[in-house]
């Protein structure tokens, strides 16, 4: 998904020769953010609802008789695993894994969840009635601690886990307030749109033309500059850039590639070049970026971040490549 990836569990799928199955959540997880069912943790993370999602994707790989007898048809047509086990822990998250998050998430997606590192605090599942697993081998792990589980690792040898901050990044307070301010502005944002947040850093103005859309009419469009940090923001920024969207970037200098982007309307700038004088030291609230802007000053503004994010360009007239796509 955009907020967090697979390269952890590919490693660990490797450590332990496990075949891995690898599914992309990312519409879906994006359209629980926007209105979460259980609500938010601390930031804008929807644990619970994100947890059930993932259990429910993955109980359509179980044999029909590990399902609870009223789960949807769509879900039950399984493949014939036996045991959908996780690695929650009780009251490790005060959110998400406290006893009635745990029951709500298998309730959500209608499977019977394994949770073994718990599961002599918690009650016996099927899968251990049946014979399937050995209670009698699990565990009573509670709490925050990571203590029992790191000697774990280190008893079986594994290398390959999570640490403790997890590797959500709706957690991160930087990124939600970021992801927070273009739901705003954005209600109707898409997977691309969130990537970018993820890539550069970020700018907001306001477009001075109504946009006919807008169920608002006098709402103004905002306009979402992302400007480059290094080499991997300037790739990732021109994979992402599409159809509408305009870039600039140094035509004489290494510098950072800058995305301007508007929902549902095109700036009207054709693919030329743009002049600029970078100040020696460029003061933000001279922008104003609080003020409606028309297009050429948002290009210019553009421009400016462009430059000021180029060490070298600082003090300089610079001559800045601009594409329309």
């Amino acid at each position: 998904s955009n907020f967090f990836d697979c390269g952890k569990a590919k490693k660990a799928a490797e450590e332990i020769s496990i075949d891995l199955k690898i599914i992309d959540i990312s519409e879906e997880l994006l359209e629980i953010v926007k209105n979460p069912p259980s609500g938010y943790g601390k930031h804008l993370n929807p644990c619970v609802d994100c947890h059930s999602l993932m259990v429910k994707k993955a109980g359509k790989y179980l044999s029909p008789s590990s399902l609870y007898s009223d789960t949807p048809l769509l879900i039950r047509r399984g493949a014939g695993g036996e045991v959908l086990a996780t690695g929650e822990v009780l009251g490790q998250r005060s959110f998400s894994q406290n006893k009635e998050a745990l029951s709500r998430i298998e309730k959500m997606a209608g499977v019977e969840i394994l949770r073994p590192l718990s599961a002599k605090l918690l009650s016996e599942t099927k899968y251990e009635k049946q014979g399937l697993v050995n209670r009698g081998r699990l565990l009573n792990i509670k709490g925050r601690s990571r203590e029992r589980q790191m000697e774990l690792a280190e008893k079986h040898k594994l290398k390959n886990y999570s640490s403790p901050a997890g590797g959500c990044i709706l957690t991160d307070p930087e990124f939600s307030n970021r992801l927070m301010k273009m739901l705003d502005y954005w209600p109707d944002c898409g997977v691309n749109d969130v990537e970018l947040l993820k890539h550069g850093r970020v700018f907001w103005l306001t477009l001075n033309t109504p946009i006919r859309q807008l169920a608002d009419a006098k709402k103004r469009q905002k306009v979402l500059i992302i400007v480059g940090r290094h080499k991997e923001d300037n790739e990732n920024l021109e994979k992402l850039a599409r159809k509408g969207d305009i870039l600039l970037e140094l035509k004489d200098m290494t510098g950072p590639i800058t995305v301007v982007r508007i929902r549902n309307y095109e700036l009207g700038i054709m693919n030329n070049g743009l002049e600029i004088n970078v100040p020696e030291k460029l003061k933000m609230g001279e922008l104003k970026r609080g003020e409606e802007k028309g297009e050429e000053e948002i290009l210019r503004i553009a421009g400016l971040l462009t430059g000021h994010y180029a060490v070298k360009a600082r003090g300089k007239k610079v001559k800045l490549k601009v594409k329309s796509l």
